[in-house]
C-alpha cells in the first residue's frame, strides 16, 4: 500500500528536524468518542454545515461530553439553534472562547455571553470565511476581495469583545485597502485550523468523501484546511465503491472517519401543501419582484421575503435560482411526503431541486457571486439610501444578527443588479428609504432598485436621486411622499401592482 505523509519542521536545542505524520494509515474509528480521544483545548476548530444541514452533530455531541476540552476557537457559518448544532458547545460557558461566523441568528444565550464578555465574536462575511479557509487549503497566505470594502469590516469598527459591563474592549483589525480596475478591495488572511469536524453522506476507507446536495456547503472546503480532519459519515463504504468522478474531497485531506449516530435536523420545515400563499404584504412584494426576473436569468435569493419569489415566477420563464449555501436550480417547497433535509435554501427552509440543478461547496457558490455570474440578487434591508447604500446586518446596541452572505452578494453591482425587497417603514412607522443610512453599511452605492409594499423605485447613482416607477394599488402619491425621507422624482408613466 502507498502511504502518503506530511513533514512538519520542528526546532529543538537550536537544531532543525522534521516530524513526519502518516496520513495514509487506517482511518476508520468505531465511534466518535474514539475519533476525538486525543483532541485538545485552546485549538481552532472548523465545523461544517449551514443552518442545521450538514452539521457534524455526532462529533459535536462527543466533544460536548468532554469536560476537559475548553477555550475553543470555533469557525462556522452560523452557531446553530437551541441546543442543536454548534449551539450545544456555545451554550456551555467556557467551552468556546472565540467564534468566527457570519450570522448569529436568534441564539439568545450566545448573544448574552457575547454582550457580557464571556465569548469573543468575529463577524465575517460568509464568502470571506469560505475563501479564507479555501486559501489556507491551497497554501495561499492572503488575498484581496471586494467584499467588505467601504464597510465596518474595512474600518475595523466591529466589536469582537465586550467587558462584563457590555463596554467594548476589542475590535476587529482594520483591513489594508488596494484598488484594482477602479474598484476597492480589502486584504484578508487565510484561516487554517487545528481540527475540522465534517459530515459526509459517503466516505470510503481511504477517506474519499461525497456530500448530499446542500449538505455540501462548508464541509468540503473545511475538510481541506485543518491539521486533522475528522469525518462522521452516514455510509462508510469500501475502497472502489465511489466512482472517481463522484468524489468531492480526496482522501489525502481526511485523517479519521467514524459512523454518524444522528439524523439531520430540519431547522425550518416548509411544504407546498401546508404553506399557502397568504396574499399579505410579504407576498405582495415578492409577487412584484418576480416581474423583474427575465427569461434566462441567474438569480440569487436572500433571506426572508426574497425566498418567496419562486412561488410567483411565471411558468413560461426559465429562471435559474441560486442559493448561497450551494445550489443552482432551486425549486418550490416540497410535498410533505417528499422532504429531504439536505435540500434547503438560504433561509434554511426545505425546498426542491429542478431538473438540471447542481450542488456545490460554499467557496464555489461565492465565487459565482463575486465574479458577477449572477444577473440579479434579491435581498432584504433595514435601510437604503437614495444613492444606493445598503444597511441590513445590524442595529448597534439592539440587533446584531450578522451579515451572512449579503456583503458578498452586493460586492459586484456593476455585473449583478441588486434589488431590495422590504416593507416601506419599520415597526415604528419610520421610513426605511433615507437620504443617508445611519446604520452600519453592508455595501456602498450597490442597490439599483427598491420594491416595497407601497412603491417601486429605481436608483440613479449619478444624480443620487430615486425615480418612482410603480405605486401599489390603493396607495396614493401623497402617502408615499409622507412615508419616504429620501428625495425622488416621478416617472412619466407610473405602473401599478
Amino acid at each position: 500500500m502507498f502511504i502518503s505523509a506530511v513533514s512538519t519542521r520542528r526546532t529543538l536545542f537550536g537544531c532543525r528536524f522534521y516530524v513526519t505524520k502518516v496520513r495514509g494509515g487506517n482511518k476508520i474509528y468505531d465511534n466518535a468518542n474514539d475519533a476525538i480521544k486525543d483532541i485538545r483545548s485552546s485549538a481552532v476548530y472548523l465545523s461544517g454545515g449551514f443552518g442545521l444541514c450538514g452539521v457534524p452533530t455526532t462529533l459535536l455531541n462527543a466533544i460536548d461530553k468532554r469536560n476537559d476540552i475548553k477555550s475553543i476557537t470555533a469557525v462556522s457559518n452560523n452557531p446553530g439553534v437551541g441546543d442543536k448544532g454548534l449551539a450545544k458547545l456555545l451554550n456551555k460557558e467556557g467551552k468556546v472562547e472565540r467564534l468566527i461566523c457570519s450570522y448569529l441568528g436568534n441564539n439568545k444565550t450566545l448573544e448574552g455571553y457575547y454582550r457580557s464578555g464571556r465569548i469573543a465574536v468575529e463577524l465575517t462575511p460568509q464568502g470571506n470565511i469560505a475563501e479564507r479557509v479555501s486559501a489556507a487549503a491551497r497554501g495561499i497566505p492572503a488575498f484581496y476581495t471586494p467584499t467588505g470594502y467601504g464597510t465596518a469590516i474595512e474600518s475595523g469598527e466591529l466589536v469582537t469583545q465586550y467587558d462584563a459591563n457590555s463596554k467594548p474592549i476589542a475590535y476587529q483589525q482594520k483591513r489594508e485597502v488596494r484598488m484594482f480596475n477602479g474598484r476597492g478591495h480589502i486584504l484578508e488572511t487565510s484561516l487554517k485550523a487545528d481540527y475540522a469536524l465534517i459530515r459526509a453522506k459517503y466516505a470510503d476507507k481511504n477517506g474519499n468523501l461525497v456530500f448530499n446536495n446542500s449538505a455540501h456547503n462548508f464541509n468540503a472546503v473545511f475538510a481541506k484546511a485543518a491539521d486533522i480532519t475528522i469525518v462522521e459519515a452516514e455510509n462508510i463504504v469500501n475502497v472502489g465503491d465511489i466512482p472517481p468522478n463522484e468524489i468531492h474531497v480526496p482522501g489525502i485531506y481526511v485523517d479519521r472517519i467514524c459512523p454518524t449516530e444522528t439524523e439531520t435536523d430540519i431547522e425550518i420545515l416548509k411544504t407546498s401543501d401546508s404553506d399557502e400563499l397568504t396574499g399579505g404584504i410579504r407576498d405582495k412584494i415578492a409577487k412584484r419582484a418576480a416581474r423583474e426576473l427575465q427569461d434566462g436569468y441567474y438569480c440569487n435569493l436572500g433571506v426572508g421575503i426574497p425566498g418567496r419569489v419562486p412561488e410567483f415566477i411565471e411558468k413560461s420563464k426559465k429562471v435559474y435560482i441560486q442559493s448561497e449555501n450551494g445550489i443552482l436550480g432551486v425549486g418550490s417547497y416540497p410535498q410533505s411526503n417528499n422532504v429531504d433535509p439536505d435540500i434547503i435554501n438560504a433561509s434554511k427552509e426545505t425546498v426542491t431541486l429542478l431538473p438540471g440543478a447542481s450542488s456545490f461547496g460554499s467557496e464555489e457558490s461565492f465565487g459565482m457571486i463575486r465574479s458577477g455570474k449572477i444577473d440579479v440578487s434579491l435581498l432584504g434591508a433595514f435601510q437604503v439610501s437614495q444613492t444606493g447604500d445598503l444597511a441590513n446586518f445590524m442595529i448597534p446596541g439592539k440587533l446584531m444578527k450578522g451579515m451572512g452572505g449579503a456583503m458578498d452578494l452586493v460586492s459586484n453591482p456593476q455585473s449583478t443588479k441588486v434589488i431590495i425587497l422590504m416593507e416601506h417603514c419599520d415597526k415604528y412607522g419610520k421610513s426605511k428609504i433615507l437620504k443617508t443610512c445611519d446604520l452600519p453599511l453592508t455595501g456602498k452605492e450597490c442597490v439599483s432598485q427598491i420594491i416595497t409594499d407601497l412603491a417601486v423605485f429605481q436608483i440613479n447613482k449619478q444624480t443620487g436621486r430615486l425615480l418612482l416607477t410603480d405605486i401599489a394599488e390603493g396607495v396614493t402619491l401623497d402617502h408615499i411622499k409622507l412615508n419616504t425621507e429620501a428625495e425622488f422624482d416621478i416617472n412619466e408613466n407610473i405602473g401599478s401592482f
